[in-house]
């Protein structure tokens, strides 16, 4: 007799990578690939935004999810539904953290709905360069920390520099287990 089980899984498991990958993704250019790293330019972008005084990204992800997530499964003004797009970003620090997620390119200041959670906070990113580098699998605060520093001694080496926190880029849903996507940014002062 033949199992079907693993035919199941497999389709299951395609078809959550295929989902995923049609979502809208923030837009940018590239400006410069390196073996190592790339150097992007993004410009402004619409960002929902929870504050927290997390200091970990095990801290930060879940509550940070939830929060987000409420606003735009309908928890607004006009309880819109609201697409989710990718990636979620993690500015994880000693200080202040935040998690954000990208409104879809359709919206602007006017036409999206205020939150009914104060923690969310509607925000216009400022345009910028950044370099990036890539790595798969789950997020950990081990692969956050290991994979930053990878980065800095990439820039460092070519003498690129850089400021402000390295930041964190996820792309998938926790229930996507293979073709994972994440990456580390940081904002480089970049002339073209």
């Amino acid at each position: 007799m033949v199992s079907y089980i693993p035919y199941i899984v497999l389709f299951t498991l395609l078809s959550t990578t295929v989902m995923a990958s049609s979502i809208e993704k923030q837009k940018y250019r590239l400006v410069k690939s390196e073996k190592e790293y790339e150097i992007r330019y993004y410009p402004p972008a619409m960002l929902a935004t929870v504050y927290s005084s997390a200091t970990s990204y095990r801290q930060m992800s879940t509550p940070g999810f939830r929060t987000l997530a409420g606003f735009i499964f309908g928890g607004n003004e006009s309880s819109t539904k609201i697409a989710m797009t990718a990636p979620v970003h993690m500015d994880i620090n000693d200080s202040k953290s935040t998690m954000s997620f990208v409104m879809p390119s359709k919206y602007d200041e006017q036409s999206l709905p205020s939150p009914n959670d104060s923690r969310v906070k509607l925000e216009k990113s400022q345009a910028e360069y950044v370099a990036v580098l890539k790595f798969g699998g789950y997020a950990s605060d081990e692969k956050i920390h290991r994979y930053s520093e990878k980065l800095r001694k990439a820039l460092d080496n070519k003498g690129i520099s850089y400021s402000g926190n390295f930041r964190y880029l996820g792309y998938n849903p926790p229930y996507q287990f293979i073709g994972r996507k994440n990456e580390i940014i940081v904002s480089v002062n970049w002339q073209e």
